[in-house]
């Protein structure tokens, strides 16, 4: 099954038909040639999903007739990548990001130029890539992808996780999430942005804004699994308050005396104080950070794992960031790590 919110996207689009051949299935995603790809990348940018497979490959045949023959996950794939399938020994010239690449023999199963640039000297299949639309980042993963394997791939590319975090470390923390609900956590309180002023009152502290929607994958998994990680939910209760703020949110509400509501930033509905508290850095998700006065700090844009966010929180809490670089910050902070090491 997706995660509810990757199905509730995914209901607006309706697919049709299957391969009919047992030899050649195609599944329910609309696969494109290289060329298709980038010409579709430059009007409207996408990340790439390649998947390199032969003819003699019998997992290969599989993948298509269950992963990509999944409704869903088809459905996901189709709005959100260029999808690619490429045979790996193909004898066709190909030009890939403004280089072209070439066949190395006429022989039959001999891997194309293009195949050695991903896969390297591991000629396994079925292979996918996962490639950002401005080719920055690639992921491989080789064999067999079944559904529950495919998903957090799918989203670590789509929700740009990949940006401030390794994929083995973020499907650790997707298992938790949606899977293993049995992972030991810590409990922290969260308050609306409403209840503020008035905690400001009691007891003055630095403010964590998590800011998510419905629909974000990473912002639940960041909800159900980074702020209640042992190693960090007692020094955010104790130093932060930690609010969760829902850009969807209808409500009115007031932030240093003027109000803000939900409307239409960018062609889509959303709550304008989103953008106020992420200084016009928006992202799904966010975290943005307050001083006691409420002041913006900085944003955290983008999935943070705990091991991410734990020296943050060490360098906004000391009010280090007033008078320190952050780099310089993290020398100190990873020292007595490096030594533990050895």
């Amino acid at each position: 099954m997706l995660r509810k919110s990757v199905a509730y996207f995914i209901c607006f689009f309706i697919f049709i038909g299957t391969s009919n051949s047992q030899e050649e299935p195609k599944g329910l995603v609309h696969w494109l040639t290289f060329k298709e790809a980038q010409e579709k990348n430059k009007v409207l940018p996408k990340p790439f999903l390649i998947d390199f497979y032969t003819d003699w490959c019998g997992w290969c045949k599989q993948m298509m007739r269950t992963t990509y023959s999944n409704q869903g996950l088809a459905g996901y794939i189709n709005a959100n990548f260029y999808a690619v399938k490429f045979d790996a020994e193909t004898k066709d010239t190909i030009e890939y990001n403004g280089k072209v690449y070439k066949p190395l023999s006429k022989d039959p199963r001999t891997p194309h130029e293009l195949t050695l640039k991903f896969l390297g000297n591991n000629l396994s299949y079925p292979s996918t890539v996962f490639v950002t639309n401005n080719f920055e980042y690639n992921l491989l993963t080789q064999g067999y992808l079944e559904d529950k394997k495919i998903e957090p791939l799918l989203i670590f590319m789509v929700e740009n996780a990949w940006r401030t975090c390794g994929f083995e470390e973020f499907n650790k923390h997707f298992t938790n999430a949606f899977i293993d609900t049995s992972f030991k956590k810590d409990k922290v309180i969260s308050y609306s942005f409403s209840e503020l002023e008035k905690l400001q009152k009691k007891k003055r502290k630095k403010v964590l804004v998590n800011i998510g929607a419905p629909f974000c994958n990473t912002c639940r998994i960041m909800s159900r699994t980074t702020f209640v990680d042992t190693s960090i939910a007692n020094y955010i209760s104790t130093n932060f308050y930690l609010v969760n703020f829902d850009v969807d949110s209808n409500d009115t509400l007031l932030y240093k005396n003027s109000k803000y509501f939900k409307q239409i930033i960018n062609n889509y509905p959303m709550h304008s104080l989103a953008t106020k508290l992420t200084n016009n850095r928006f992202s799904l998700p966010a975290v943005s950070i307050l001083d006691e006065e409420l002041n913006f700090i900085d944003v955290l844009n983008f999935y943070q794992s705990p091991t991410q966010l734990k020296p943050i929180l060490y360098f906004i809490a000391s009010n280090k960031y007033k008078t320190e670089n952050f780099n310089e910050f993290m020398k100190g902070y990873l020292a007595p790590l490096q030594k533990k090491k050895k």
